[in-house]
């Protein structure tokens, strides 16, 4: 296969915590990508993995490599706000392992979380993407996501302030 292991995407399960605390907290600690300033055990993301059971609208899948298994990125779909109106919009995000971007595993990550809610009761999905992050917009609008505003300087990190570009997709 020229180099490339085969990619599989699968719902995250609670074996997965552990894998899935260490590729977020190397975002947390690296990058402006989420702003979590502090990095988190796997208990204190427990709730958070919890809270994406199998069906639903808030949804986990994770990627591995089909050989070694490892965990290679994740994709989520969650609240996009506390208040019941706002029931039939996610905010959606992906997180692709440090070496493993470039090998289409978020397009395949977000091709399985769009599927895995085709049959959900949504009207929208959401995501901010902190900028600069020209992969994580292109992968995006690949997906029919379209920007619909700028909150400028709206988050703080590593000494200076950051843009969340907003975009939008019809589900």
């Amino acid at each position: 296969m020229s180099g490339r292991t085969e990619v599989q995407v699968r719902p995250g399960v609670e074996g997965d915590l552990e894998a899935l605390t260490d590729l977020y907290n190397h975002y947390v600690r690296e990058t402006p990508i989420t702003f979590d300033t502090e990095p988190f055990t796997p208990e204190e993301r427990r709730p958070w993995l919890l809270s994406h059971p199998e069906d639903g609208p808030h949804r986990l899948r994770v990627a591995t490599d089909a050989g070694s298994q490892e965990i290679l990125g994740y994709a989520t779909s969650g609240p996009y706000r506390a208040k019941p109106a706002y029931g039939t919009s996610v905010e959606t995000t992906v997180y692709v392992a440090p070496g493993a971007g470039g090998r289409g595993v978020g397009t395949l990550l977000y091709t399985a979380l769009f599927e895995a809610l085709a049959g959900e009761d949504l009207h929208r999905a959401y995501a901010g993407i902190a900028q600069p992050n020209e992969p994580s917009v292109r992968l995006h609008e690949r997906f029919g996501f379209r920007h619909v505003g700028t909150y400028h300087e709206v988050g703080r990190k590593f000494g200076r302030y950051w843009d969340v570009a907003w975009y939008e997709k019809p589900l």
